[in-house]
């Protein structure tokens, strides 16, 4: 089974919401990387990764020590079960020869997670999903990732959740 880079990606420890949003990436992609379903990903995820177990392990060790269950669960589910409509969002929204097989599969895994954050609810206002994802993204990756996630989930987010970015009468 493949593992996710050895970054630390937790921005804003603390946060409930943040933990569930970098799990989500987490599991989306070793779903992806081991052709492992949804609901296993999602199981493995809540019984070993997600909480501390002693003092030492952290996002280190591909622990997630504080997650909202719900929240991730939500994710990775709309994830899987709307994956050919949130991959051909983000296919749109790429340029030139670039294809989504080509991305950085942990960059896909967070594309995915968002792009479901903008088309599955309106609960969390699309600039604040923008916000938790660029950092997770910067938690992740040194160079031009963040940049490019960051065009990619504005365009999705302005596809998905256009009427959020109008201006107020």
């Amino acid at each position: 089974m493949s593992q996710a880079p050895k970054r630390n990606p937790r921005p804003n420890a603390g946060r409930p919401r943040t933990g569930a949003r970098v799990a989500a990436v987490q599991a989306l992609f070793q779903s992806e990387a081991g052709g492992e379903s949804a609901e296993t990903v999602i199981d493995q995820f809540v019984r070993h990764r997600i909480g501390t177990l002693g003092s030492d392990a952290g996002f280190e060790d591909g622990r997630v020590p504080q997650a909202d269950v719900p929240l991730f669960s939500k994710i990775v589910r709309a994830a899987a079960k709307d994956a050919e409509t949130i991959d051909a969002a983000i296919s749109g929204h790429l340029s030139g020869t670039w294809t989504l097989d080509r991305l950085d599969p942990v960059l896909r895994a967070l594309l995915r997670a968002a792009a479901t954050e903008f088309w599955g609810s309106a609960d969390t206002p699309a600039r604040v999903v923008i916000n938790e994802y660029m950092d997770i993204a910067h938690g992740f990756f040194d160079g031009e990732e963040p940049r490019f996630a960051n065009g990619v989930l504005d365009a999705l987010a302005r596809q998905m959740r256009g009427d959020e970015f109008q201006p107020k009468p």
